[in-house]
């Protein structure tokens, strides 16, 4: 059994509920998203897998072997996060050189190389770097490390529009060349939507689904026109939100598009947006 299987996963902080009986497979050689909100559970999720928390119940499995306190399924994983877990003091030149010790897959000359692109000084030590080369320094040792299983959780935090673009489009190649699983845990769906081709919402700790982005921008549309028109367009259907705007109205809708009826009403028709879709999935009730 090869990728990685959650089953069951619980964990809680004190009274709070990270996640909640959460199942979902990541299968070999595909890019997923992992999406929610702040404090939905992404991180909570991935950190077990990488054996840096540990679950109340339920396990994780990595090709078939439990995660949990196992190096030879760790070593096939690598998670970058927003927490810094390397010494202070060390000069980013020397994280390479012992990144390439200790893993023995890691590509020094390639991460040299990808410095240099991004404008990261490698004699800087890690506490002088911005937060934004922190996280540059930090994806540059994810890229250039040969493991079938990288997890990636808030990748692009404090970078600018520049760098989050060359970070794109390096992992599209790196993908290309080299094809393993990527996870992006992140709450910025617009930039990643082009790069996933799975997606996993969890919200509140619960998994809310797992499937294609294909598939689920296909489960549903969008139909804009007269607020009238659109409400009687909707009635009895499954409207996940709506936006109103004056007099004129759009509802995003889930299920099978009657196309017969809206070309009588005059409605227009468009495509669902990830990022609208998300934002309606995961809305709280009072959130405009």
């Amino acid at each position: 059994m090869t990728g990685i299987q959650i089953q069951e996963l619980t964990k809680r902080f004190g009274d709070n509920v990270a996640l909640q009986n959460v199942s979902l497979t990541f299968q070999p050689g595909k890019i997923y998203g992992l999406l929610g909100r702040n404090g939905a559970g992404k991180s909570t999720l991935l950190g077990i897998a990488a054996n840096r928390l540990f679950a109340d119940s339920g396990q994780v499995l990595i090709d078939g072997e439990p995660a949990c306190e196992n190096d030879r399924a760790q070593k096939k994983l690598y998670m970058m996060s927003e927490k810094n877990l390397y010494p202070k003091d060390m000069r980013v030149r020397d994280v390479f050189r012992w990144s390439e010790r200790f893993y023995g897959s890691f590509d020094r000359q390639q991460a040299q190389v990808l410095a240099q692109q991004f404008g990261l000084n490698t004699k800087k030590r890690v506490k002088e770097l911005s937060t934004g080369y922190t996280s540059i320094f930090k994806l540059i040792v994810a890229l250039c490390l040969d493991v079938p299983y990288l997890f990636l959780d808030e990748p692009v935090l404090g970078l600018d529009a520049n760098h989050r673009e060359m970070f794109y489009h390096l992992l599209l190649k790196n993908y290309a060349d080299e094809p393993r699983t990527i996870i992006i845990a992140t709450h910025l769906i617009e930039e990643v939507a082009n790069l996933i081709e799975e997606i996993a919402i969890i919200d509140e700790g619960r998994l809310l689904m797992s499937q294609s982005v294909q598939s689920l921008l296909d489960s549903g549309y969008c139909v804009s026109g007269k607020a009238g028109d659109v409400d009687a367009y909707a009635a009895g259907k499954k409207v996940i939100g709506e936006d109103v705007l004056g007099g004129l109205k759009t509802a995003y809708i889930l299920g099978s598009c009657d196309r017969q009826a809206l070309c009588d009403s005059g409605l227009e028709l468009s495509k669902l947006n990830l990022q609208k879709l998300f934002v309606e999935l995961t809305k709280k009730e009072g959130e405009q």
